[in-house]
């Protein structure tokens, strides 16, 4: 499928924010982070900023960005409409726990921030689900992915979290939480990938079964439905190169690799030190997941495009 900018910025930038946020929450809860007010307030403006930022970007997907407040009311069914929901209902504890932060006040401080890391974690599901619940892209229609985007977010905030908690001499507990989020995230993206490579199975979507020809035998399109260039075949019949999906992925993976080895070589060092690797381990994070996410989208395939090429 084309690869939309925004949703692509999307979902890394709010996937990073919610991250940020969850872990601002429980570590801080936990006396994991430095307890300084400054920090707690730097680190919940930052992820609000990429929350907000990516919340806005998804807007300007939709045709009439104006009448985006009516998804909310399809909350019993849509997860779209439930990810709404849950993104503004995040907001409440997230702002008042930016003002405990404010006051000093370390127990409310504990309890909405504890809120809202719950809200960042459904907000997170959901996203995810919008795309799992497809049907129609076999390449989203898979359990990893919900847990692909709970994962990525969390380990992107966890680098975000570090690189900024080692300025105030306190970066270790989550740089080892971005070290072994970076693992899992290496281990689960090949794991995905390997999957969606395999051969499709007998009951996969085929030309086929779209046609209901398949009682005569193997069937092929003598003509496209189009003689020109449509929207579906500009949008779902987008499909990027198989040597460019290789590096693209391979670049993916490196990213992930180079976040995981500077959070472990920056464990051992004393003071404010670490942050010369957190900070770009958080960077490299970050970029990693632009590269992932946009192939998430350009991998995948619609089943509409069986009546096109006889491919999905």
């Amino acid at each position: 499928m084309n690869p939309a900018p925004s949703i692509v910025f999307f979902t890394t930038a709010s996937g990073a924010g919610y991250g940020l946020l969850f872990w601002l929450g429980v570590l801080r809860a936990f006396g994991l982070v430095p307890p300084a007010p400054a920090l707690g307030i730097l680190a919940l403006l930052i992820a609000l900023a990429l929350i907000t930022a990516g919340l806005l970007s998804s807007l300007k997907h939709l045709g009439r960005p104006e009448r985006a407040w009516r998804a909310l009311s399809q909350w019993r069914s849509s997860w779209l409409s439930r990810e709404g929901v849950a993104a503004i209902a995040t907001y409440v504890p997230a702002g008042l726990f930016l003002l405990a932060l404010v006051a000093e006040s370390p127990a409310l401080a504990t309890l909405t921030g504890l809120l809202a890391a719950a809200g960042a974690v459904v907000t997170t599901w959901a996203t995810g689900m919008i795309y799992a619940s497809l049907r129609p892209v076999r390449q989203w229609h898979h359990p990893m992915v919900p847990w692909g985007y709970l994962l990525f977010g969390a380990f992107c905030g966890a680098a975000l979290l570090a690189a900024l908690a080692a300025f105030w001499g306190g970066g270790q507990p989550p740089a080892v939480l971005a070290a072994l989020l970076g693992g899992a995230a290496i281990a689960l993206k090949r794991a995905y990938w390997d999957s969606i490579d395999a051969p499709k199975p007998k009951e996969a979507p085929s030309i086929e079964s779209a046609t209901g020809l398949g009682r005569i035998g193997a069937t092929r399109p003598l003509d496209p439905p189009h003689t020109e260039q449509n929207w579906l075949l500009r949008e779902m019949g987008f499909r990027v190169a198989r040597a460019h999906r290789m590096k693209l992925r391979a670049v993916t993976l490196a990213g992930f690799a180079m976040a995981t080895v500077l959070a472990l070589l920056a464990l051992p060092l004393p003071g404010a030190w670490p942050a010369l690797l957190l900070v770009p381990a958080a960077a490299a994070a970050l970029a990693a997941m632009l590269v992932e996410r946009w192939l998430m989208f350009a991998e995948a395939t619609h089943t509409v495009t069986l009546f096109y090429t006889g491919e999905a």
